[in-house]
Parts: C-alpha cells; structure tokens; sequence
C-alpha cells in the first residue's frame, strides 16, 4: 500500500489527465483530506503526493500528460525524469491555477472536464525543456504557485519511466549524492579479471544513510540509469512488471495503455491475459542481452572475474539508497581485458616423434613445414590419456579436423613449399599427453598399428589357483608384443585402473620381474588375427593386473587397455 504524506506545506499533486469525470483536488486542504482518506478517491485518480516517485509507461509517439499544483508563491521546487530504456521528449510549463467557480465555499470541486476547458484554453509559460536519455532535472529555489504541466513523448520506442518532484528537495534528498569525483577507477587490469575502485558517496559518509554499491557488466554499451539496467534485465526486454491498482496506477490507465483491469479482458493493443500476476506484450523472441548485475553492499572495491580474455567490457557503478529504492548512476568507465599470453608454436621435424603435454582444456599448436617438395604428408597422432581434438591447416586452410583417441594416423595431400600448423585441445577431464610425428616419407611409421578393438580377454573357466589364459587381437602388420604382470590388493578397482591407464608408457617403465614373456604375431586374415597366452606361476587367490605393449618398428610402444583378473582360491 503506498503511504501517503501530506505536510501542511504546499502540497504537489501528480495525475494523469483523463476523460473520466474525476476531480483535481482544490485548495482547499480539508476537502483534500478527506478525498485522501477516501480509498475510491485515492484508487481512481492515481493522486501521488510530494516526494513520491512514480513509475510509468509510454507508447511510441503517444504523449503522456500529468499535472501538479503548487499552492503557494515561493516555493522550491524539484522535478527529475528519468527516461529508462529510450530516449524522451519532455516538457515542464506552468499556468495560473483555474479560477474556482460557485461551488467555492460549498466544499464543491469544480468538475474535471471544467477545468481541464480552463487549462487548455492557455497556453501556460515553458520553463524547461529536454530531449534524450539522460536522467535530467529541474530546479528551482523559488517557484510561483500555479498549475504545472509535464508533458512526456517516446518517438523511438514503447518505454517505461520514472519521475520524481517535490516541494522540499533539501530535506528530501532520495537520490543518493555523488561524490566530487563520480568517476569509476581501473585499479588492476588483466586477462580475465578487472578491478574497479570509486569514492563512497556521501549520502553514506557523511548523512549516515544506507548505501549500497550495484555494479553493471557488459560488452554493449553503458547505462545512464539502473531502470534502464533492470529494462534490459526484464524478460520482455521493454517493460517492467505492470504495477497493481491502486499503487502506481488506476484502472484507467491500464485499459488505456492495454493491461487488464476488472473491465479489461487485455485484448486492447495485442496484450496477452495471463494466469500469473504478469502481463507481457506480444513481442518477437530476441536473444538476451549479456548483462550481468552485482550488488557488494557499501564496499568500493570490486574485482570482476571471469571474463574473456582480449575483449570490452563497460562497467557501470550505481549508488542505491536502501531506505527510498532510489538510485544515482556514477560515471560509467570500459576496459579491454589483456590478450591471451602468445604460445609457443612446436617445430615438428620430419619422422621425428614429439612429445606434447597438454593442460585440461588447454590448447598448444605444432607447425611443421617439409625442406623438400612432397606428394603426401602424414600425420600420425597417439592420445596417452582421454581423447583429443586436433586440427590442421595447410597455407591458412583447414584440411583435417577430428577427435584422437588412442593411435590415429592422417595423410594428406602435399603442397610444394606448404607449411603445416597443428592445433591440439585437450580434454574437458584432465590433462592431456601424446606423442605426435609428421612425415613427408609414407613408409616411415614410427607407431605400431592397432586394431580397432584393444581390450584384453579373460577366460574365466579356464582360471586356476595358479594360473589365467587371456587373448587379444592383433593385426595384418607383424609386431612385437610383450605381457606383463603385477599383483595389487583385492581392493584394487576400475577408478585405480584408470588412473593408469597412460597408454605412452612403455615397456621400459615397468620392473622385470613382472615381465611374463615377448612375441611377435600378425596374420593376412584380420578375422583370424587373434592370439591367446596361458600366464602361470602365480598365487591362489590373488588379483593381478595385466597389460599388453604392441611394440613398433620404430621401437615406440602402445599400452592395450590393462585388464584385472583373479585367480580361485580353491581348486
């Protein structure tokens, strides 16, 4: 319920002008109380008092009209529009008060439709004028009594705003006051972070006030207002949520400017009836503004974290008077975050493996440019851990873009004097390790072939207390493979296999007494290309970890995927 104030000083008076028959309060003051306590009165006529800031709505090239009195010669006067998310057009005039007719010393108002004749018959004296987007004021220390006119337009949009007048702007004060310098300082710049800094208003430091700081982020523009931050925050990216009868508006205006009322079903000018308490206009789907609002209580140091490296931003800083919900915007600052640190570019050499470490959802780039002229470049690529994405361009253009897991190998058509850059992008998991060798010769393969299929079988009916059979695949291609063994405890599970399950290392890393035995084994028929081994000598009921290394001609090695076995207990 909005409370209303009425000092026994001049009283301002906000309405709107209607064509229903109701009645500007006289001058009288007692007839004036009694129309505030009248609750029709009050719900009807949308009267505001001094000091009461009103929110309202504007359609494009629509003009909107409202009238206050000031009762006595001499009196301060303060008028604020704010327009919020488009530019206004408006007008503050004023002219001598309607003279009151025979129903002056009946208590009688002079009908509305009566005065309003009055009114529009003069043409009143302009005393202030404005065009654009900026919140602007009027003041004045001495203002005559008379009937004051503020006459609002919107010619590029609907909109909504905000206007605030009193009769005692010195005691009033719901703005909060800036300091002597409103500006927003840059303290810290870097990659993703910014740290902004700014002197406490006032209103906090020296008339004790509450005050809170709201700081505004985004990469579009900065904003004058915070009603024009909280229009584009909205869901309807225009309008605030319609205010209830009674509070900020009557019925009237709501069938006016299309929201629903009791005598409204909401059909006027394309508004849609909702179940909810909220009423949006029908407008096109729009992508959302990237704005980000954050409200740090009365500090005045602000770091903002987590953005985009190399891009701009506008920080916009907002002094907010807890107790009257009103604000006062500072001078609003922009700054470019640094670049990404340049990395490093790997040289590959021609049939020369290189091995690469990548960060989690790091990226690293590897360039190779062939000495001689070439008819076929390739790239073979071996993923130690999750997969990876890699990309490749010749001269600038994209030839190859593909996720590796485990051992993948790439030809690609040659180009004389081409250079080569590799982009690597690690995984979202973890962090990343390959091996990669780029070659100009077709026949110098340094990792051994792989079939698509790398996990180990176990057999389990031919187990043993002291012995398990296992087969794996191989390929057309002859290579050396070689099993290895090792106990682990019973507890040992798949979370700890993963963790080790680094496909680069080698044969090399293990000790040699887990080594079982090395063979070599292909077969010309790939359906057939299948080889077991029967490993023995070890404890009833015990766990074990196998693995299988393929080993290249090259002498580099590949890890088959480890597998866990037990042997019985009893036999």
């Amino acid at each position: 319920m909005l409370l209303l104030r009425c000092p026994p000083l001049p009283l301002l008076l906000l309405l709107p002008l209607s064509s229903r028959p109701q009645k500007l309060p006289t001058r009288d003051e007692e007839l004036f109380q009694m129309q505030i306590r009248d609750k029709a009165f009050f719900h009807d006529s949308s009267v505001i008092p001094d000091g009461a800031e009103i929110s309202s709505y504007l359609f494009r090239d629509t003009p909107k009209r409202y009238f206050f009195v000031v009762e006595e010669d001499n009196t301060p006067l303060a008028v604020t529009v704010t327009p919020c998310d488009a530019p206004l057009e408006w007008k503050l005039s004023v002219q001598e008060l309607p003279e009151e007719t025979s129903g002056e010393g009946s208590g009688e108002p002079e009908p509305l439709e009566q005065q309003k004749q009055q009114i529009t018959n003069e043409e009143g004296t302009e005393l202030f004028s404005y065009k654009g987007n900026d919140v602007e004021y009027f003041v004045s220390s001495s203002s005559p009594s008379g009937l004051y006119q503020l006459d609002l337009l919107s010619t590029e949009k609907d909109t909504h705003f905000k206007v605030y007048a009193t009769t005692t702007p010195e005691s009033d004060q719901p703005y909060p006051e800036l300091p002597y310098d409103p500006r927003i300082d840059v303290t810290s710049l870097g990659r993703t972070t910014v740290t902004l800094a700014w002197k406490p208003s006032p209103t906090a430091s020296l008339l004790k006030q509450p005050i809170q700081y709201c700081i505004v982020i985004n990469k579009e523009h900065n904003f004058k207002s915070l009603c024009a931050v909280e229009a584009k925050l909205s869901s309807d990216d225009a309008f605030m949520m319609a205010p209830k009868p009674g509070l900020d508006f009557s019925p009237f205006d709501f069938a006016h400017f299309g929201f629903p009322s009791d005598n409204n079903s909401g059909k006027e000018r394309g508004f849609l009836k909702s179940s909810s308490s909220k009423f949006g206009r029908q407008t096109s789907s729009k992508p959302r503004v990237d704005l980000h609002k954050v409200c740090m209580g009365n500090k005045n140091i602000f770091t903002v974290s987590d953005l985009k490296p190399d891009t701009q931003y506008y920080f916009d800083m907002f002094a907010v008077n807890t107790n009257t919900n009103m604000s006062t915007a500072y001078i609003g600052t922009f700054a470019r975050t640094k670049e990404e640190a340049k990395q490093k570019t790997v040289e590959l050499k021609d049939g020369r493996v290189t091995d690469v470490f990548i960060k989690r959802k790091g990226t690293k780039f590897l360039r190779f440019a062939p000495v001689s002229s070439h008819q076929k470049v390739t790239f073979s690529v071996h993923s130690c851990l999750d997969a990876v994405q890699i990309q490749v361009r010749r001269d600038g253009k994209l030839v190859l873009s593909q996720n590796v897991e485990g051992v993948r190998q790439f030809q690609l058509r040659g180009k004389a004097k081409a250079k080569y850059l590799i982009r690597l992008k690690g995984s979202k998991k973890g962090a990343s390790m390959l091996k990669v060798l780029a070659t100009t010769r077709p026949n110098k393969q340094s990792f051994p072939s792989l079939p698509e299929d790398t996990r180990i079988k176990a057999f389990d009916k031919l187990r043993t207390c002291s012995s398990v059979t296992v087969a794996w695949l191989g390929t057309q291609e002859r290579n050396k493979f070689c099993i290895y063994k090792r106990e682990v405890d019973d507890n040992y599970n798949e979370e700890q296999k993963k963790r080790e399950q680094n496909q680069c290392l080698g044969p090399d890393t293990r000790k040699k007494s887990e080594k079982v035995l090395c063979k070599y084994f292909h077969s010309q028929n790939i359906q057939k290309a299948v080889t077991t081994e029967t490993i023995r000598g070890l404890q009833p009921g015990k766990s074990y970890l196998l693995d299988v290394y393929v080993i290249g001609h090259g002498g580099h090695s590949v890890k088959y995927q480890s597998k866990l076995v037990k042997t019985r207990k009893f036999c």
